[in-house]
């Protein structure tokens, strides 16, 4: 799936064309091998893995990095074509995550919520022996259940669509020739280093907002007491858009990371770093989902006071799980080089215009 690195005369005479051409041909190419794949594997069974099977895991990577290559450079295509494009990717991608998102939050609650009832030698969780505790397990479970059938069949449905079809069939005239506009035939330094300076431009200024120093502990207490700048909550709906709020910053800078890491592997400089950042924030959004889905079973009608705060104890389990991942994100980030030029120190590793090998699921 990878292609030969470049020399050093080729990269240094390659056009912005050559470069984006060349990365999206390959990650198209991969989009096509990968796309029956996954179709049959969702086809074939309910999801039940936490980790999306190889063919769907190879498509999912495959519309990240044409997604966040034609948003960080997107400058040098035809600008219909690559919002069109990129709308489409954001629809396949959402879809082919819903269901595996399920099965995480499910485990993730249930494990939660088993640790918190059970005995081990570490000790007695703080609900063992607590009579709400398996009526909350089971409504957990009920709901999640639900909620994964019902976006398997909506999967199910969307798979046979036109529009999967019509992406299909853009990604096959992607593998041919791109829609690049006259600026792509410039040395591919002087059009690609700026606009990737752009997106780690943008990604050090929305670190720059988060509240580092409020989850500048390991145990985030005061994070789970003060919000920040929300509006003062007056009510369940309200409190769940304050934390929705508090959440947002930190859901942005994933995008971002993300942005900034495909950058860097079009630059030939794929980073391990920003592959541990992105993984620390995506725990991040993993445990505020499962924060969500535990106020909002909390708030299934006629339940026991007792099912209730099982599941109060486990809302709250969860917001400590987000203020860790803050608390390393914020260990982590003050390491790191502050923009482009000093992530572009890294020796190259493959090249310009290298596609990295994928990642085993």
């Amino acid at each position: 799936m990878t292609e030969a690195p470049m020399t050093a005369r080729a990269a240094s005479t390659a056009t912005a064309g050559d470069i984006l051409s060349s990365h999206l041909t390959a990650q198209a190419g991969a989009f096509l091998r990968a796309l029956p794949l996954a179709v049959g594997e969702v086809g074939a069974r309910p999801g039940t893995g936490a980790v999306p099977a190889a063919g769907t895991a190879d498509l999912l990577r495959s519309v990240r990095r044409i997604g966040g290559l034609l948003h960080t450079f997107g400058n040098v295509f035809e600008q219909a074509w690559a919002q069109e494009s990129r709308t489409e990717l954001r629809w396949l991608l959402n879809l082919l995550a819903l269901e595996p998102g399920y099965v995480r939050r499910s485990a993730r609650l249930l494990g939660a919520l088993d640790s918190l009832s059970g005995s081990d030698p570490d000790g007695t969780g703080m609900l063992a022996g607590h009579a709400g505790a398996p009526k909350a397990r089971a409504l957990l479970d009920r709901q999640l259940t639900l909620a994964r059938t019902r976006a398997h069949s909506s999967v199910l449905q969307e798979l046979r669509s036109a529009r999967l079809h019509a992406l299909a069939d853009r990604m096959t005239l992607l593998v041919g020739e791109a829609p690049l506009l006259e600026a792509a035939n410039a040395r591919a330094g002087a059009v690609l280093l700026p606009q990737a300076a752009a997106a780690f431009t943008a990604l050090t200024a929305s670190a720059a907002q988060l509240p580092l120093q409020r989850a500048a502990t390991p145990y985030g207490g005061d994070g789970l007491r003060r919000l920040g700048a929300v509006p003062q909550a007056r009510g369940a709906v309200d409190a769940d858009a304050a934390l929705a709020a508090d959440d947002e910053p930190w859901a942005r800078m994933r995008i971002l990371v993300k942005r900034a890491r495909y950058a860097l592997e079009v630059c030939g400089r794929p980073s391990v770093d920003l592959d541990e950042l992105d993984e620390v924030l995506g725990r991040h959004q993993e445990a505020a989902d499962a924060a969500v889905t535990a106020a909002t079973a909390a708030r299934t009608p006629r339940i026991t006071p007792a099912t209730a705060y099982v599941l109060g104890v486990v809302h709250a389990d969860q917001r400590l799980e987000v203020e860790a991942a803050r608390y390393a994100f914020g260990r982590r980030w003050p390491e790191l080089p502050p923009g482009l030029d000093g992530w572009l120190e890294i020796p190259p590793a493959e090249g310009w215009g290298h596609s990295p090998a994928p990642r085993t699921a």
